[in-house]
């Protein structure tokens, strides 16, 4: 090499080493985003049959892989993502976690909880943002509505309108109606009938779940018995705690099948829905937890997604922009559904196309094609713009 090329290099060299340590020397700004996650779930009572129970962390592990994913992408932006749980066994308890929080700074969180302590939350936290990701309450999303809560849980009425349109698709247009004891069941049942109106379906006969032996021994003498009735097509079931709906099918009087809570049931998610991408988040949350995602995973899941997400683009983690944002239908998410989500302005709920499944398989996605809207056809599904009668829009902001 020249002593003058020799020279040059030496002194390009000596260039970039002065700048490197000035870069490093100069402060980043990062924007540290603080997500609380508060949990509650009641005691549900002795089953009578022998389900697989849901998982105790059901919505903390799907709410964990969001900051693992909101992480990987923010550091291009030195954004940085973190959770602060508090899972605790009755809702006051809850309450006092979560003010313990919000006098910490935390001000947007999400919430796995009953209706009635989510009612509580949002009125102790009454300048944060809350996303409902464990009540499908639909009083919340129609009469209700909590000027700061948005709800990335599917309502009772969307998952009842889901099925309703793939049974209105298959001409399934007789319901037998079996509703089990509980006020879940009975907000089920509501729901079902709801959708059945509106879609034009028929309840031939509607009958109120009244033993209470264990079915596990005697399902094959009574069920068909119980199911004896007008002649339906097929068997609805509003039984969330799962006492006596999984020994209905194959053991109704006509061979008929068996949807709603047990049979072909609609849920926001399940570990059959793959396309889209989903097969990738499925793996990264069945390393995550050793177990499948279920319907709170991701509920949780794309509700620190939807804070992520608005952070992104405001490029701040303030509590009544963020909420302004994802009411203004600006923030479209993308949650493996095939389509980009949003949130209602009317009533916070966010839209998103429901799977219908049975344990093993993935049957249909609603909403079905035909049933068109003016705006959004997954407005079909659950209450519209003019069957609510609150408008967050119009509501104080957090």
């Amino acid at each position: 090499m020249r002593p003058s090329r020799f020279r040059l290099l030496f002194c390009l060299l000596a260039l970039f080493g002065a700048a490197a340590p000035s870069e490093a020397a100069s402060p980043a700004t990062e924007l540290q985003v603080r997500i609380g996650y508060l949990a509650y779930t009641p005691p549900s009572g002795p089953l009578l049959s022998n389900v697989i129970a849901a998982p105790a962390d059901a919505g903390l592990r799907g709410a964990e892989l969001a900051i693992i994913d909101s992480n990987s992408t923010g550091r291009f932006l030195q954004h940085g993502y973190g959770l602060e749980v508090a899972v605790r066994d009755d809702g006051a308890s809850l309450v006092e976690a979560a003010a313990a929080l919000h006098a910490q700074g935390v001000r947007l969180f999400v919430v796995n909880a009953p209706a009635a302590t989510l009612r509580q939350l949002s009125a102790e936290l009454s300048d944060s943002l809350l996303f409902n990701a464990g009540s499908a309450d639909d009083e919340l999303r129609r009469g209700q509505c909590l000027g700061n809560v948005l709800h990335s849980l599917p309502s009772r009425a969307m998952l009842a309108d889901a099925l309703a349109q793939f049974l209105a698709v298959r001409k399934w247009s007789r319901w037998l109606l079996v509703v089990g004891t509980t006020a879940d069941d009975a907000a089920y049942a509501a729901a079902l009938r709801r959708a059945a109106k509106r879609f034009g379906l028929q309840i031939v006969a509607e009958k109120p779940w009244s033993f209470e032996n264990d079915q596990r021994r005697s399902a094959q003498a009574e069920m068909p018995l119980f199911t004896q009735t007008a002649e339906y097509d097929v068997v609805l079931v509003a039984d969330e705690r799962g006492d006596f709906g999984e020994y209905l099918p194959y053991q109704t009087w006509y061979p008929r099948p068996v949807a709603g809570t047990q049979g072909l049931t609609p849920s926001a998610w399940h570990k059959t829905v793959e396309t889209f991408g989903a097969a990738q988040l499925q793996k990264r949350f069945e390393a995550h937890a050793g177990r499948w995602m279920n319907d709170r995973d991701y509920a949780a899941w794309i509700a620190v997604r939807s804070i992520a997400s608005a952070v992104t683009k405001l490029r701040r983690a303030d509590a009544a922009a963020i909420r302004d944002l994802a009411l203004s239908e600006q923030l479209p998410l993308d949650g493996f559904k095939g389509r980009k989500l949003s949130y209602r302005p009317w009533n916070g709920q966010l839209r998103q196309p429901v799977p219908l499944v049975h344990p093993r398989a993935l049957v249909s996605t609603s909403p079905q094609e035909g049933f068109l809207h003016p705006h959004n056809e997954m407005d079909s599904l659950g209450y519209d713009r003019p069957e609510v009668s609150c408008d967050l829009a119009a509501l104080a902001r957090p």
